[in-house]
């Protein structure tokens, strides 16, 4: 990706305050955008802080796991992907972290790190979320807890989906906590929607639909209703009644999907396609909800992370590339896109996101306004943490 794409947030936006104000602690690498700035749906103009990433990176710490029952260093392969939350005016991000035990990935748990200006990071030196001998090993072990997004209701509880991976299948799952340090797991989020139907179907990448409150990310309903974006083939949707218990949205009679399915698609073939991959784009061979979505006056935008492949997609981009995408979904029915960009915003182009566990990889996956500004936090390369921010100039 450039180091600064030019975009605007645009003034419908009108729960959020937004002033610009300059960082004197970072310079930054300037570079002409590729994406239309007159597209003012859009959420642009981030930049990468290229004097400081990446924020975090694997490290030494050692952990006695619960169902080894040995001392394991529990982030020392790779730290990516993580969720951000803000509170008492410091960012806690949530990030997922993989030991180099058992399978060939490791077991992944999640860490907590904290921050008093979005840059610096100390972290806890032990996990705060992890598998453990409970009901939810089944699903958790030995692959772990993955990929955290974290909304707030609004009452003091914070909500977490999560991937949980057994070696064979990935699974949504959901957890809850007051804290950010004591968690409660309430398993797949699916488990009891039509009978269980989509139960061992893979499933990843919970986005839940909020809006951006003064720092908070709050789970709003539509209609009724709260609604979750998920998959990381195609994008489908989700309803929800108390933002634990998830009903996938399907088909209705005789609907076609906008492309042919293929993969874990196949599998599931009744699920309505929210968001489809695109020939000769960017995000031609997926596509896969980033930070919690973002209810605003115009619509649903949902940040999101597309792959690349050569044959049917953008051949300026390396086979396999991981950059990241925007689409605006109608917020009086959110399974209906009204626009998206043609272009991604963001696309690895700094050596830790070319080159890591899997090579040419920004992932965004946590978003926070903090300080009058947009932190956009993503794993490079699965491998580490950098943030792009809206507001340095």
């Amino acid at each position: 990706m450039n180091a600064i794409r030019k975009i605007f947030i645009p003034v419908y936006f009108t729960t959020i305050i937004i002033a610009l104000s300059s960082c004197n602690q970072l310079q930054q690498q300037k570079a002409t955008t590729t994406i239309d700035s007159t597209t003012t749906w859009a959420m642009l103009s981030f930049e990468k802080a290229d004097s400081v990433n990446p924020v975090l990176s694997p490290g030494k710490n050692m952990f006695m796991d619960p169902i080894l029952k040995m001392q394991i260093a529990w982030e020392k392969k790779d730290v990516f992907n993580p969720a951000i939350v803000v509170k008492e005016d410091k960012i806690y991000m949530l990030y997922r972290a993989q030991d180099m035990v058992g399978l060939p990935g490791g077991t992944s748990r999640i860490g907590l790190a904290e921050s008093n200006d979005g840059f610096h990071f100390t972290r806890m030196a032990q996990p705060v979320f992890y598998p453990d001998n409970d009901a939810y090993k089944k699903y958790e072990w030995q692959g772990g807890c993955e990929d955290p997004r974290v909304v707030e209701d609004g009452k003091g509880t914070y909500y977490m989906t999560y991937t949980a991976y057994d070696g064979k299948v990935a699974r949504l799952l959901v957890a809850t906590s007051n804290d950010l340090l004591h968690w409660t797991k309430y398993g797949p989020v699916f488990a009891d929607a039509y009978q269980g139907k989509y139960l061992d179907k893979w499933s990843k990448s919970g986005s839940i639909v909020s809006r951006y409150l003064d720092g908070k990310i709050i789970a709003t309903k539509i209609n009724g209703k709260y609604w979750m974006y998920w998959g990381d083939q195609f994008i489908w949707a989700a309803t929800s009644d108390d933002l634990i218990h998830w009903i996938p949205v399907e088909t209705g009679d005789g609907e076609q999907p906008p492309v042919p399915l293929k993969g874990e698609a196949l599998k599931m073939p009744d699920l309505k396609i929210v968001v489809a991959t695109r020939n000769k784009k960017f995000d031609s061979d997926l596509v896969e909800p980033g930070p919690p979505a973002i209810l605003t006056d115009q619509g649903i935008l949902l940040l999101y992370n597309g792959r690349n492949i050569q044959s049917t997609g953008d051949s300026s981009l390396a086979e396999g590339t991981y950059a990241a995408g925007q689409v605006l979904i109608d917020k009086n029915d959110p399974t209906k896109v009204i626009k998206r960009l043609d272009k991604n915003f963001m696309q690895p182009d700094k050596p830790y996101e070319l080159t890591g566990q899997v090579n040419r990889v920004c992932f965004i996956e946590g978003l926070a306004q903090f300080q009058n500004k947009w932190f956009l936090y993503y794993g490079t390369a699965d491998s580490k943490i950098a943030v792009a921010v809206r507001g340095i100039n």
